[in-house]
């Protein structure tokens, strides 16, 4: 069943984060994952959320997540992540069609 990673991130260093969207994004694609969303414009739809980056990362299964941001690569990188921006991310299971 896929299982998506849906991030919300706040930039307060661009030249380090894209540092690390440059190193990240081969990592996340090696573990199967395909970039759904990646930045773009918002619009507020109900409630107060007024996010300034969000992206959307779909993986073949839950453990493709799990393995990518524990792997040795992406563990080498993340400082870059954790030191530009703030940043929420969740796990979300996918709809199983059968």
């Amino acid at each position: 069943m896929p299982a998506y990673v849906l991030i919300e991130i706040e930039i307060h260093d661009k030249s380090m984060y894209f540092q690390y969207i440059e190193k990240a994004r081969p990592i996340v694609e090696s573990y199967g994952g395909n970039y759904i969303i990646r930045g773009g414009k918002t619009e507020i739809l109900f409630g107060d959320w007024e996010p300034e980056r969000i992206i959307l990362i779909e993986f073949p299964a839950r453990e493709n997540i799990e393995r990518c941001f524990h792997s040795t690569e992406y563990l080498e990188i993340k400082h870059l992540r954790e030191n530009s921006t703030n940043t929420r991310a969740i796990i979300l299971e996918g709809y199983d069609h059968l």
